[in-house]
């Protein structure tokens, strides 16, 4: 077989086989392998131009989403899927960051736990809840919140949305600190007992007696 034609556009290039398309490259790709107007290639030469150029794109995809921050390898996995790569691409791309320290869970899991403590304290229960929905091995995750303590997480939480709850009666105080705690995922007594100990701290009274 000819190459008839190579056609750039945006760093690649459509390579013609008698006037028809027959493949895409990158453009550097291409010029590496000399594949230009008169060159004869075979079959075999175009499947492994094909595979050669799909394994580049994939780690090029794999590396842009790692450049804006650690990502488990299920997230990898599934955005080169919804980018079309087959899976053997897929697995040999993933297996190459492996090797490469790029990609961690372990390392992921610690890091995505030590961020979301110092942004949005949780549970430590719902934050291992969350690394396993981002493919993280249940043992994984668990031993990544390990180390978390419910109920300083719990009172660092709480301490951030107190200012808006200066001034309320003390039922109302506990019932919306209470539904803000439980939805980062600790439980009652957790709950009660940071409701307590910053109603205390903000000067209240379980009179009903408003903080000032």
């Amino acid at each position: 077989m000819i190459v008839t034609d190579v056609e750039r556009k945006r760093g690649r290039v459509s390579v013609f086989i008698d006037g028809e398309p027959v493949l895409e490259l990158s453009a550097k790709l291409a010029a590496e392998r000399g594949i230009r107007p008169g060159r004869t290639v075979t079959s075999a030469e175009l499947a492994e131009l094909a595979e050669t150029d799909a394994r580049r794109r994939a780690m090029d995809t794999a590396v842009r989403m790692l450049s804006y921050g650690p990502r488990s390898v299920h997230e990898l996995r599934d955005r080169l899927k919804r980018k079309g790569f087959e899976p053997e691409i897929i697995a040999a791309t993933v297996g190459r960051l492996k090797e490469l320290g790029y990609v961690d869970d372990e390392a992921f899991a610690r890091s995505w736990t030590e961020t979301r403590q110092s942004s949005r304290p949780r549970s430590a229960r719902l934050l291992a809840s969350e690394l396993r929905l981002k493919g993280i091995a249940p043992q994984v995750a668990n031993e990544a919140t390990s180390a978390i303590s419910d109920d300083e997480a719990a009172y660092e939480a709480a301490s951030g949305k107190l200012r808006s709850l200066r001034g309320l009666q003390y039922k109302t105080f506990r019932e919306r600190l209470g539904r803000f705690l439980t939805s980062r995922g600790f439980d009652y007594g957790v709950a009660q007992e940071t409701i307590e100990r910053c109603w205390e701290e903000l000067g209240g009274e379980p009179d009903g007696t408003p903080i000032d």
